[in-house]
Parts: C-alpha cells; structure tokens; sequence
C-alpha cells in the first residue's frame, strides 16, 4: 500500500530501532514517557522526573513552548524551561522530549533534549517537517487532530526524505463527531501502522481521552495493539496542574499503570 515510501516495510523490513543511550525505542520494547503538560516550574519538573525515574520510565516529557487553543492560556515558559528539562532528566538519568513549535527555535530546542517532538497542530506544518529532517536528533510525531492515517504517514515521509529516520510515531486520539472524550483514540492504527511501516508507534492516551479515569484501559489496549511506548502526563496534585489537569495523572496512579502496562506487554510479546 506505500510500497514506494520510505516510511513502508518494503523500504525496510526490519523495525526501525531508534538508540538513544542506553534506551532502545521500537521493535519489542516498551518505552515510558511521562511528565507533564506544561514546565511550570523547577521544583516541580524535578519532583515529577524522581517520579518518572521510580516509576521504571525512560524519557521525561515537558511542554516549554506551549501551542494553547486560547492565546490567554499559559504559553509555557521557552528556554527556561527547557533549562529546568534538561537538569532533571540529567539528575535522574532520563531522556527529554519537548514540543518544538517555531522553525526558528529547533536550534534552541536541540540543545536542550534528546528528542524533538511535533505536536498534533503542526503535523503538517511542512517547513517544521523539512527543518526537523535535517535536524539531527530523533523525532516523534503526533497524529494531527482530523488526519488519516495516510496523512500522519506522509508527514513521517516529509522527515525521512529530508534526511531523518529516527522517527517515532504517536497516536493521540483524532476529532469526531464524539464529544464525550477529548479525542476518539484510534486503536487500529497501531497495528496497522506496524503491519505496514517499519517506524515505531506509541499510545498518547492522556490527550487521546483527557479523562484520567481512561488513561489506564486505553494505555493497556494501545499496548494489546502493539504500541512500542506510552505517554501519560502526570503532575504531583494533578488539579493544580497549569494546563490539562483533567487528564493528568498523580504519581502513585502512575506507578501502578506502569506496573500493568509492563505486565501486558510481557503477555503481549508471547502471545
């Protein structure tokens, strides 16, 4: 079906592992990302990586550039931010993630983290994806709010044909005519990304359902489906989060749907 991209198993069949120190992203791994929505401040980034670290995760995640629906809402705090990133995930040995938003901040932000991330509302901001190509560094990318999975497929293609191929797919939920939930998760996508590409792909369940009670089951179906990884925002008092609180995690619910993420994927890889 994309038999003539590079995103497709007929460019390579193998799965692309992505190795950033001593964590592997892709094939048979499971990958943790946690950390919250938006950097608020250091105290809290460095509470929440000790979290993250004692939870068994791997990459610690933080919006310092925020792209809000609501110019009032706060934007995140830029480079400050990005400072306080990159000291905690140092001082609990994790990798960072962080949205990058401007063509104009990559190279700021890649000074900061170890991997780019894209965000659902610039997936097919093509000047980002041709700088992102040629940046260096890993990228995960978000499914845009209404895009098909040929879309989400592309916007990987845009990457990998400007010269990057460390590229980590997330699913995050996509707009319908539901309103119940944030977003609709599209389960399916995961195993058919992984029947056709060779890219890694997660489960972003906490904006997938921005509902904290569903982030669990939701993580744990995207992980029966063969996601490679999982994200979930999580925040020490998750009410007085600055931004997605309704969604976030506190840090002993966390732990426990860690312990059963780990124990299905064992279950998944034997099945």
């Amino acid at each position: 079906m994309f038999g003539e991209f590079k995103i497709s198993r007929k460019y390579k069949n193998n799965d692309t592992i992505i190795k950033i120190k001593k964590t592997e992203i892709g094939g048979d791994n499971l990958v943790i990302i946690a950390g919250p929505c938006s950097i608020e401040n250091r105290e809290m980034i460095f509470k929440i990586a000790k979290a993250v670290k004692e939870a068994g995760g791997h990459i610690l995640r933080g919006g310092a550039f925020k792209p809000r629906t609501s110019p009032y809402d706060f934007q995140g705090l830029g480079e400050e931010g990005l400072v306080f990133l990159k000291e905690a995930g140092e001082m609990y040995g994790l990798l960072t993630v962080t949205e990058v938003v401007d063509t104009r901040d990559i190279e700021t932000v890649k000074k900061y983290v170890d991997i780019l991330q894209v965000g659902a509302r610039n997936m097919q901001n093509f000047a980002l994806l041709k700088e992102l190509g040629s940046c260096g560094k890993p990228v995960l990318l978000k499914r845009g709010l209404s895009a098909t999975i040929k879309e989400f497929l592309m916007a990987a293609e845009y990457l990998m044909v400007h010269g990057n191929e460390e590229i980590i797919l997330c699913e995050r939920g996509i707009r319908t005519f539901e309103t119940m939930t944030r977003n609709t998760v599209d389960i399916s996508v995961i195993p058919f990304v992984r029947q056709q590409s060779h890219l890694p792909i997660i489960i972003d369940a906490s904006h997938g359902t921005g509902i904290r009670t569903l982030v669990e089951p939701v993580t744990l179906a995207g992980i029966m489906a063969g996601a490679n990884g999982i994200m979930i925002e999580i925040h020490e008092v998750p009410e007085e989060a600055v931004s997605d609180s309704e969604q976030t995690l506190d840090f002993e619910t966390f732990k426990i749907t860690c312990e059963k993420s780990r124990k299905v994927h064992n279950l998944k890889t034997t099945l």
